[in-house]
């Protein structure tokens, strides 16, 4: 007989044990199949008959029973989903947070001389501001509303971190939390102190200390500081490198002009270090803009009022934007900002500020850090690049602010200015009416220099005699030129000032009951294209006097200056009446500024032609014509000889 080999019976072995399985496999289905029809199928089919009978039997019943009954049920239910949903919360977010989400929100109010701050406990942040020195346009001219700054049901400060609950991280937002509020104290340094507090374990919590002061000083008054705790929050912080920050407001309109006001209605901040600022724009639509790299201030800008988020310590990226309202909303703009601030263990808390107040030059430009370093929040207020800012700080409002302090009538404020303006700038004036009167008395001789080289091919020619006889009569070609410009900046830095002077505001003079705004004669049933839909007086004025000036500067420059002759239509008519179309809605401060300024300067033109003796100018001219026959050229004819020269070359290869 074979004897069976250790593979042969390592092969049966394996195979009986396969057998086995598929053996007790299939019993064990069999059972459970068994147990499904023995048992669940008619346990379900049983619970279904039982609901079906006890959903008959209260809809039989429903209509006899007592309502005490059914509230009572219903209440009984409510409790035990309350209790239910308690006992998740703790289990999610630890007893101290689950406890912070119950409870009713309640407000803090706190006021100095200037300002009223409320207070919320829900999330401990500022949900509404008031002014007390100023007041919204109402319709009618009324106003019997002070200015308010937040809007309660928009207005939101959120700081977002995670904190440990066991083996899980918790995210926190402290809007989603009740903060416990301390009795309001005054400090020694004149502050009234709140304190706000949100537990997270037993011996730690999240401590907000808000603190406004009333101490007569209004770059201070219109502060509030806000200063964050982490009381013993280390052990509680999950890992992470920051703590996020949203801060969010939807601005109301205060003024008269939706359209100008909603201009210059925007969203700016400013980098650490730099003296000037930036911003979003001064767009009519919405806008939004990342900066990735340090933000040391964020303002929530409108045209006179400005609500600023100040972090010394820097935010360490700013996410904007802002969405524009519907026009008779009574809101100008919906403001958003997300932030962060750095975080390490080490960290103990941040030392940030809020600044509620007015676009005033004088208070901003104070407005300061701890360590007395300047935030340049003056900035703020748009009074043009370069020059033109240049001019406005150190010249336009010293100056004004000087009249203030002496006159009370603001209308008489801006003539005043518009006088000492003009008589800074007469020199200029009289120079370039000088220059205008030269080329009009030696035009005569420029007339015989174009009879004389009449062909085209002759036009270089004619203009080198033209330019040495000017040389001889010393006449600058752009003498009637540089005074006008040299008085362009200061057109322009009126033109910027006015606007963004909340000093104007709602004061009046003769029939403007606001020169920070438009005044209006007459309300239009409709709206005119570029226009609007009413009719400003100071604009229809400023802009007959624009035509005036232009014709009589017409009249003056024409006679001397041929090639002006072609632009009779767009300085002398077409000027006068773009002007009207686009300060129809301007400031009436302005159009009244312009207008003075338009009559000043023609009140001069007729006094200086008086003054001057044509006769006495071309004798003058003579004169300096033989003294400077052999005179050496100035290095402007010399440079403008020399193109003349190049062209002339040029044309004449073209020829050949």
């Amino acid at each position: 007989m074979r004897r069976c080999s250790a593979k042969d019976r390592r092969q049966a072995q394996r195979r009986g044990f396969c057998l086995l399985a598929v053996l007790v496999l299939t019993a064990g289905v069999l059972s459970l199949n068994r147990y499904v029809n023995t048992v669940v199928k008619p346990t379900l089919h049983e619970l279904a008959e039982y609901e079906a009978y006890q959903d008959s039997l209260a809809a039989v019943t429903r209509p006899e029973q007592a309502a005490a009954a059914v509230a009572g049920e219903e209440g009984a239910a409510s409790a035990a989903d309350t209790l239910s949903l308690h006992e998740r919360q703790v289990a999610g977010l630890g007893e101290y947070l689950a406890a912070a989400r119950q409870g009713e929100e309640h407000f803090i109010t706190l006021e100095n001389d200037v300002m009223t701050v409320r207070f919320s406990t829900r999330g401990g942040q500022i949900v509404d501001v008031t002014l007390k020195d100023y007041t919204r346009y109402a319709p009618r001219g009324e106003r019997n509303e002070l200015v308010k700054l937040f809007d309660p049901s928009t207005a939101n400060f959120d700081l977002s971190f995670y904190v440990r609950n066991g083996l899980n991280n918790v995210a926190v937002n402290t809007t989603d939390y009740l903060f416990e509020a301390d009795s309001v104290v005054r400090t020694d340094d004149g502050a009234q102190l709140l304190t706000m507090r949100l537990p997270v374990a037993a011996d730690a919590w999240l401590q907000y200390d808000y603190r406004i002061y009333d101490v007569q000083t209004p770059e201070r008054d219109y502060l509030v500081d806000f200063d964050v705790r982490l009381v013993n929050m280390a052990p509680q912080m999950a890992n992470q490198t920051s703590i996020g920050i949203t801060w969010s407001n939807s601005s109301y309109q205060n003024e008269k002009g939706f359209k100008n006001e909603n201009m210059y209605t925007t969203l700016s901040y400013r980098f650490p270090g730099e003296s000037s600022i930036e911003d979003l724009g001064m767009s009519e639509k919405d806008k939004s803009k990342k900066v990735s790299t340090a933000v040391n201030w964020v303002a929530f800008k409108q045209q006179y009022f400005s609500s600023v988020f100040i972090a010394p310590e820097n935010l360490s990226y700013a996410d904007m934007s802002f969405d524009t309202a519907e026009g008779g909303s009574e809101l100008l703009k919906d403001f958003s900002l997300q932030t962060a601030v750095p975080y390490t263990a080490q960290t103990e808390g941040y030392d940030f500020a809020f600044y509620f107040g007015p676009n005033k030059y004088a208070i901003l430009k104070k407005v300061a850090d701890a360590e007395g370093e300047s935030l340049h929040m003056e900035r703020l207020i748009p009074l043009g690049w370069g020059i033109f800012g240049w001019v406005n700080r150190w010249c336009v409002i010293p100056v004004f602010d000087f009249l203030r302090n002496y006159i009370p009538n603001f209308g008489i404020i801006i003539l005043i200015l518009a006088v000492l303006i003009k008589l800074v700038i007469s020199p200029l004036t009289y120079k370039s009416y000088v220059s205008t009167a030269k080329m009009r008395v030696i035009k005569p001789e420029v007339d015989e220099l174009a009879k004389k080289y009449p062909k085209k091919e002759d036009a270089m020619k004619r203009q080198q005699a033209t330019m040495e006889l000017y040389r001889k009569a010393g006449i600058n070609p752009m003498g009637g030129c540089i005074p006008m410009l040299i008085q362009l900046p200061i057109l322009v830095a009126m033109f910027r000032f006015f606007p963004a002077s909340i000093e104007l505001r709602g004061e009046s003079f003769l029939w403007a009951d606001d020169l920070s705004s438009y005044d209006s004669i007459l309300n239009l049933p409709f709206s005119i294209p570029f226009y609007g839909d009413h009719i400003s007086l100071f604009a229809l004025l400023m802009a007959v006097s624009l035509f005036i000036f232009s014709y009589v500067n017409y009249q003056q420059t024409a006679s001397s200056q041929p090639q002006m002759a072609g632009m009779k239509f767009m300085m002398v008519y077409l000027m006068p009446v773009m002007m009207l179309l686009w300060f129809n809605s301007y400031a009436s401060g302005l159009c009244f500024y312009y207008l003075l300024s338009n009559l000043i300067t023609i009140g001069q033109t007729f006094f200086i032609r008086r003054m001057i003796d044509d006769e006495k100018i071309h004798a003058i001219m003579k004169a300096n014509a033989a003294k400077h026959t052999n005179g050496k050229k100035s290095r402007f004819q010399q440079r403008y000889e020399e193109l003349l020269r190049q062209q002339e070359a040029q044309q004449r290869a073209k020829r050949k």
